[in-house]
């Protein structure tokens, strides 16, 4: 297990300027592809990713609901537009990396801008407005989901709130 990389206040404020326009709002309102195939209770919904203006890195927002009576956990996320998906928890003012983030039972895991989210670092390319990208989703006890995940413009802002 890799150590959480944390970001100071001064960095992820520098982070959180370039990605200004990318990390400007949350919701569900037609914001992505629903899974509702998804085993052990689990579906995935709202997920967009707003087209990054950084070359090297996008942001990423989704919900995952389960339905079950046995909470899960995210322990991964894949990609092909991108080296690396890690899932940074936001704890105050600060960014950090998780390992995992649980998915209550009966509940939702819910990443969203200015909250926990998806980074997709070393993109290999810059997706655009209007494209979709495949988004694997790993998990403790459920099969993987794949996800297509809309790409918004930069300055997509949901409509309705998580």
């Amino acid at each position: 297990m890799k150590p959480a990389r944390r970001l100071s206040v001064a960095t992820a404020a520098a982070l959180a300027g370039a990605l200004v326009l990318v990390l400007t709002g949350c919701g569900s309102s037609g914001s992505g592809s629903d899974d509702d195939s998804a085993g052990a209770g689990l579906s995935v919904g709202s997920a967009y990713m707003p087209q990054p203006v950084s070359d090297s890195m996008a942001a990423g927002f989704l919900v995952i609901t389960n339905k079950g009576a046995a909470g899960d956990v995210l322990t991964r996320v894949t990609s092909s537009v991108a080296g690396e998906v890690t899932v940074h928890k936001t704890v105050g003012q600060t960014m950090e990396e998780a390992e995992r983030l649980d998915i209550p039972a009966h509940g939702e895991l819910v990443l969203r801008s200015g909250g926990d989210h998806l980074m997709f670092e070393q993109l290999k390319r810059k997706p655009r407005e209007g494209e979709k990208i495949s988004v694997q989703l790993h998990f403790a006890k459920t099969s993987p989901i794949t996800v297509e995940m809309p790409v918004k413009s930069a300055t997509y802002n949901p409509k309705t709130g998580h």
